[in-house]
C-alpha cells in the first residue's frame, strides 16, 4: 500500500487528508482492521518509536498509551504486585510480559489513557488483546498479532477497532520534513542513543550512587520524553511512567503536573482508597473519575450535595490532608527525567515531595549551582546528561 486516504485531518473541516511515502515506496504499516484517522496515525507512529526504543534499551517488552501525540503512560513488562493488579483492574488475570507492560502503561494515568492509541513492542498475544478488549481505546499498533489476538481485536467496537501492523525493520530517512503555513521545515531525525550508562557519567551532586533499577528507570523516563511534546518531565518507578507533564510553557508547571499525577498513582494504592465501598454497577471509567474526585478538593462538594450515593453503598470517610501526606511520604526511590535543564531549584523541591531520589537532566542552566544545592539538601543523586530532548 503506497497511500492511505483518511476521512479528514485533525478536524472534520480539514479535507482532503491522506498519508503516503514521498519517494513512492510502500507504507511501512498495514491496516488489518478499522479506518484510522489523522491523529490516530500521529499517535501510532510516535508511540511505536517509543516502545521500539524502550525494547532496545531494556531488553523487555514495552507498551505505550498515547493521547494527542504525547504518552499518557509507558512501561516495560515487569511483573505486577497484588496491589497494582487491583488498581489496574487485572485481578488474577494471567499476564504475559507484553500484557504486563500494557497493564502498566494503561494503568498509571487511567483518566488520560481513556480513548488512547496503544503501541506494543512485541507480538500482540491473546492475553494482551483480552486486556485491550475491556478498555475504551481507539486502536493499537504492533509488529505482529497472534491469530487469537487478531480475532479478539477485530470484534472490538462492533468491528471498527483500528488494528495496525508495523514493519519492525522499517527505518526512515535520516532527514525529516514537515510543513507549517506552507513553509517546509527540514532537520536530521533525532537518533540520539539513550540506552548507554554513559548518560550517568557526569554526576555533580554529593550523592553519586545510581542503582541498576534507577539507571533503567531513568532511561525509560528519557526515552519517554523523547516522544513527548515539550516542555516535558517524566516520573518513573519500577519500570513504568507514573506521571508525565507534557506541553507546558514553564518547566515548573511540567514538574507540578507530572508530580500531581505521580501522587494520584500512589494515593490510589492507599488502603483507605482501595477499600472504598463502590456500588457493584459502577463502570471502571466512572470509578476512576470518582477516585480522583475523592482524593481531591472537590470531595467536600460531593459530600455537601449528597451525590456520593450515585457511586457508593455507604458514605466513605474522607481522606484527610494529614493522611494523604503521611501516605505520600512512603513513596520513595522515584526517578525523574527532564527534556531540558531545570532552571531553578523549585523543580527539585516539588520533585522531592513525590519521592524523587534520582534525576537525569541536561544541565547547562545559569542556576545549575542552585539546582545541585537543592538536590544535596535532600540527598538526591542527579546526572547531567548534556542531552536536550525537545519534541514538537
Amino acid at each position: 500500500m503506497r497511500e492511505l486516504e483518511l476521512k479528514y485531518g485533525c478536524n472534520p473541516n480539514q479535507k482532503p487528508s491522506r498519508v503516503f511515502m514521498e519517494d513512492g515506496t510502500e507504507l511501512p504499516l498495514e491496516v488489518l482492521n478499522g479506518r484510522p484517522g489523522y491523529i490516530n496515525l500521529l499517535d501510532a507512529l510516535n508511540a511505536w518509536q517509543l516502545v521500539r526504543e524502550l525494547r532496545a534499551a531494556t531488553g523487555l517488552p514495552a507498551a505505550a498509551s498515547f493521547k494527542h501525540v504525547s504518552p499518557a503512560g509507558a512501561a516495560v513488562g515487569l511483573p505486577l504486585s497484588d496491589t497494582l493488579r487491583r488498581i489496574y483492574f487485572v485481578g488474577d488475570t494471567e499476564l504475559t510480559p507484553q500484557a504486563a507492560a500494557y497493564a502498566r502503561a494503561r494503568g498509571a494515568d487511567r483518566m488520560s489513557s481513556y480513548g488512547d492509541f496503544i503501541a506494543l513492542s512485541d507480538v500482540c498475544d491473546e492475553a494482551t488483546a483480552q486486556l485491550i478488549k475491556r478498555e475504551v481505546s481507539d486502536g493499537v499498533i504492533a509488529p505482529a498479532y497472534t491469530d487469537e489476538a487478531l480475532q479478539i481485536l477485530r470484534e472490538k467496537r462492533k468491528g471498527t477497532y483500528n488494528v495496525l501492523k508495523i514493519d519492525r525493520d522499517y527505518r526512515p530517512a535520516a532527514v525529516e520534513r514537515k510543513q507549517v503555513f506552507g513553509v517546509t521545515f527540514e532537520q536530521g531525525r533525532n537518533e540520539i542513543d539513550l540506552s548507554s550508562d554513559a548518560l550517568f557519567e557526569n554526576i555533580p551532586t554529593e550523592n553519586k550512587t545510581f542503582t541498576d533499577e534507577a539507571r533503567r528507570d531513568l532511561k525509560i523516563a528519557l526515552i519517554t520524553l523523547k516522544y513527548t511534546q515539550s516542555n516535558s518531565v517524566c516520573y518513573v518507578k519500577d519500570g513504568q511512567a507514573i506521571g508525565i507533564g507534557a506541553g507546558q510553557q514553564s518547566r515548573i508547571h511540567c514538574t507540578r503536573l507530572a508530580g500531581q499525577k505521580a501522587d494520584l498513582w500512589w494515593l490510589r494504592q492507599c488502603p483507605k482508597v482501595m477499600s472504598l465501598p463502590f456500588r457493584s454497577d459502577i463502570r471502571r471509567a466512572d470509578r476512576d473519575n470518582t477516585i480522583d474526585v475523592y482524593m481531591g478538593d472537590e470531595w467536600e462538594d460531593v459530600l455537601r450535595e449528597g451525590t456520593w450515593q450515585q457511586f457508593f453503598t455507604e458514605r466513605p470517610e474522607p481522606l484527610t490532608r494529614e493522611e494523604k501526606r503521611a501516605w505520600l511520604d512512603r513513596l520513595t526511590d522515584v526517578c525523574l527525567g527532564s527534556d531540558a535543564f531545570f532552571p531553578f531549584g523549585d523543580n527539585i523541591e516539588r520533585a522531592h515531595k513525590s519521592g524523587v531520589r534520582y534525576i537525569a537532566q541536561a544541565g547547562g542552566s545559569v542556576r545549575d549551582d542552585h539546582v545541585i544545592m537543592t538536590c544535596d539538601k535532600y540527598g538526591i543523586a542527579m546526572a547531567f546528561t548534556g542531552i536536550r530532548l525537545f519534541h514538537h
